[in-house]
């Protein structure tokens, strides 16, 4: 199936931020023109223009890090303004863009910046956690692994996908613990991590989907067997299973993914790929999730992303739009546990919230290797 009706779809409707990246990223012929042109356009936008404003003078996004406050509004905060910059194709030498990331070098981790009580709690003491990990994760988002260096939480990414292969379960490397009993969880019996575990989790997978200096065959292969034994379902004590870090209580994770039962489908926003019942409402595809895995190339490996990658690519008109049903939330939500809308206001009667999805499905198309495969043959 040729992709070339969605390019010229998004290259006529879309927003300057998705025009710039299908032409720098996808068909690599941004001119220097167009470059001015679409960081002109781009920072004229309301949503710019207030994260820009929230700047304090030490370089950081308003009053907030991991999620909002009541002294930050959604485009106020560090981490969702430095990961949205990157996604818009902000110039990275932008001056507030680089400010920020000035911010991540000079701001200690246990400033109350972080909004963590003045605590520092360490991503190699604790599995799937840690404001580090955070800010590793913005700084990969943003296009500065090259200029900062993030190299140990890399390979710490890279370990905690391999973990996962080297024990039988999270319940080898955490300890139970009682709590009171809840609806869900009427025992109160929840999992902690042992100290100095590794476990993966939605930041150490965004870090590894927006760097390329971990990227090998061997590498490869070995997130995509992680990730398929995390897909499995055949133990049911262990589907939807994921576990806390201990810091003298409970502390919910980054995300931390289940031992068994990833999806790479939801009902709604959550902050761990693990779809609950929700009655009423189908299970749709998650397209970051599924734009991530591709970026690491395991797509060929996993015979459930390569069904997935075909049916969202499959769903693509005659005019190149893709209609594959989304979860609005996962577009719209920009915060920790979501963000992909890039066009400014999806009730304008033009359509633009197709060009986002379309730009979500083009990404997932380019980046996924069976399917270059067969959009090269199909020239």
């Amino acid at each position: 199936m040729s992709l070339s009706k969605s390019i010229d779809f998004l290259l006529e409707n879309s927003n300057p931020s998705i025009k710039r990246r299908v032409k720098s990223e996808i068909l690599n012929n941004l001119t220097l023109e167009e470059t001015a042109e679409y960081q002109k356009q781009i920072l004229q936008e309301p949503n710019i223009k207030t994260a820009f404003a929230s700047q304090l003078e030490n370089g950081w996004f308003g009053q907030g890090f991991h999620g909002t406050n009541k002294n930050a509004g959604q485009f106020e905060n560090q981490e969702t303004v430095t990961k949205y910059l990157g996604e818009k194709a902000v110039d990275k030498d932008t001056p507030e863009l680089r400010r920020s990331m000035d911010a991540f070098i000079t701001v200690p981790l246990d400033d109350l910046c972080y909004r963590t009580k003045g605590k520092y709690f360490d991503e190699f003491r604790y599995a799937a956690n840690g404001q580090n990990l955070i800010r590793c994760a913005c700084i990969a988002r943003a296009g500065y692994a090259d200029i900062i260096d993030i190299t140990p939480q890399i390979q710490l990414s890279l370990d905690s996908f391999k973990r996962v292969l080297e024990v039988d379960s999270i319940l080898d490397i955490s300890r139970p613990r009682k709590g009171k009993g809840s609806r869900s969880n009427p025992s109160g019996i929840y999992y902690t991590f042992n100290d100095y575990e590794k476990w993966p989790c939605r930041y150490h997978l965004d870090i590894l989907a927006h760097t390329t200096s971990w990227k090998n065959e061997d590498n490869i292969k070995m997130i995509a067997a992680s990730v398929s034994k995390m897909m499995q379902t055949n133990r049911s004590e262990l589907v939807g299973l994921t576990a806390n870090s201990w810091v003298g209580y409970p502390l919910g994770t980054l995300g931390c993914f289940p031992s068994q039962g990833l999806k790479i489908k939801s009902t709604c926003l959550l902050p761990t790929p693990i779809s609950i019942e929700n009655r009423g409402k189908p299970e749709l595809y998650h397209m970051e999730y599924i734009e991530w895995l591709a970026r690491c190339g395991v797509v060929p490996y996993i015979s459930a992303l390569k069904e997935a990658v075909n049916e969202i690519v499959h769903s693509i008109d005659k005019d190149g739009v893709c209609q594959s049903p989304v979860l609005d939330d996962i577009f719209k939500d920009w915060g920790p546990y979501a963000g992909l809308q890039l066009e400014v206001d999806w009730k304008a009667k033009t359509r633009r919230r197709e060009c986002d999805i379309t730009f979500r499905a083009l990404l997932i198309a380019f980046y996924s290797e069976i399917l270059k495969v067969k959009e090269n043959a199909s020239k």
